[in-house]
């Protein structure tokens, strides 16, 4: 299964990159834009993330500040995705530090309910999702739901090359074999 990237730039991403060099020469109508555009797929990723629609937004606005602090630094516009990507989960590894943190001082001990089965096909990918591994589970939403190429998913991870394939690998493995035990009685 191939990403949806093509060899050229699409003319979404050539948008991006034209917001983005708006935005550096400090166009702030550039900026709304941008936010406009990019704010549904950082808040879709973050709630993957993260499992929590109302942390979800938090770290996304405190993504969009870094995001606008930093843009002017930004050397090569093509890179956005993976840059934006890249402080979206530095955010998130954060609110989940500080969570686990906070359970820790609380005394929680017990764990987070799971879902109930059901025949919902988009639950069923959610609960799917949920049971990777953080790492392989952001690496899939970047590639599946976000359209990142295999190196932009290693530039946002910062791994090489060969650890994001392996990522993306086994949790295309998981996901398939969770998927298919969801639909019993289906045949394959």
């Amino acid at each position: 299964m191939k990403g949806r990237n093509a060899k050229a730039p699409s003319a979404e991403r050539l948008y991006d990159e034209l917001l983005v060099t708006l935005v550096q020469s400090g166009d702030r109508r550039a900026g709304e834009r941008l936010a406009i555009r990019w704010q549904p797929r950082l808040a879709r990723t973050a709630r993957r993330l993260l499992a929590d629609d109302e942390a979800a937004l938090g770290v996304v606005q405190e993504t969009w500040l870094s995001i606008l602090r930093g843009v002017e630094g930004l050397r090569d516009p093509t890179r956005f995705a993976p840059w934006a990507f890249g402080i979206l989960r530095r955010r998130c590894t954060d609110h989940i530090r500080r969570a686990q943190s906070n359970r820790l001082h609380r005394a929680e001990s017990g764990e987070e309910p799971d879902l109930p089965a059901t025949a919902d096909d988009a639950l069923a990918i959610r609960q799917a999702f949920a049971a990777l591994p953080r790492d392989q589970r952001f690496a899939a939403q970047l590639f599946f739901v976000e359209g990142l190429t295999l190196a932009e998913i290693a530039e946002v991870q910062q791994v090489p090359l060969g650890t994001a394939k392996t990522r993306l690998f086994h949790a295309r493995r998981k996901l398939k074999v969770a998927l298919s035990e969801d639909k019993p009685g289906e045949d394959l």
